[in-house]
C-alpha cells in the first residue's frame, strides 16, 4: 500500500455520515407526511425531495467526469 492510499483512508463515521443524514431526512419527511396537513405536507415534500436532489447532483457530476477522462 502506498502512502497516498493510506492517507486517503476514511473512518466508518466519514463513510456513513452522508447516507445516514439522508436516511434521517427521509424518515423525518415520512413522519411529517403522516403527522398532519398543511405546513406538515409542505415540510414533508421538501424533506423527501432532498435525497432526490442529492442523487441528481451526484449523477450529473459523475457523468461529467466520465466524459472528460
Amino acid at each position: 500500500m502506498t502512502a497516498d492510499k493510506a492517507s486517503s483512508r476514511r473512518t466508518l463515521r466519514q463513510v456513513f455520515a452522508a447516507p445516514l443524514a439522508l436516511a434521517l431526512v427521509t424518515v423525518v419527511g415520512l413522519v411529517a407526511a403522516l403527522a398532519g396537513d398543511g405546513a406538515w405536507d409542505a415540510f414533508s415534500w421538501i424533506a423527501l425531495a432532498i435525497p432526490l436532489a442529492t442523487l441528481a447532483v451526484f449523477v450529473s457530476l459523475s457523468g461529467r467526469s466520465s466524459l472528460s477522462g
